[in-house]
């Protein structure tokens, strides 16, 4: 079983920094949220997570069949309704491959992309204070 860690540190107001693999990510409120507008929300994030995490499960199954993927692009979209999303869009395009082909890869790229296994499993959370 493997772990991975993230760590944020609160610099005031609604704007913190996170620490992610050594690669420092400031995250941050709109204005009107009380924030600086000067990174991104944390809620962006998680749709950068899945954007992100859903293009390299797409690359990753085009290698392994030795499909020519090019032009590959992913949009996550959420719908807020209170504190939370509920639901989660992914939008993928491609110039090559196309049509029935992308959705094929796209289904198998469902099977080994982490964050979208793990919001659909919806794992307990675990708060510990000290």
């Amino acid at each position: 079983m493997k772990q991975r860690s993230v760590g944020a540190v609160w610099e005031g107001g609604m704007r913190c920094t996170v620490d992610a693999g050594g690669f420092p990510l400031v995250v941050d409120e709109p204005p009107e949220a009380g924030g600086t507008g000067r990174g991104p929300q944390p809620t962006e994030l998680l749709l950068g997570a899945i954007a992100s995490c859903f293009t390299l499960a797409l690359a990753h199954s085009a290698a392994k069949r030795g499909i020519e993927l090019r032009g590959l692009s992913v949009d996550a979209t959420g719908t807020y309704d209170g504190p939370r999303f509920t639901s989660l869009e992914i939008a993928v395009r491609a110039q090559a491959p196309q049509g029935e082909e992308l959705a094929r890869l796209a289904t198998v790229a469902e099977r080994v992309c982490y964050v979208t296994n793990t919001l659909r499993g919806s794992p307990p959370i675990a708060i510990t204070t000290s």
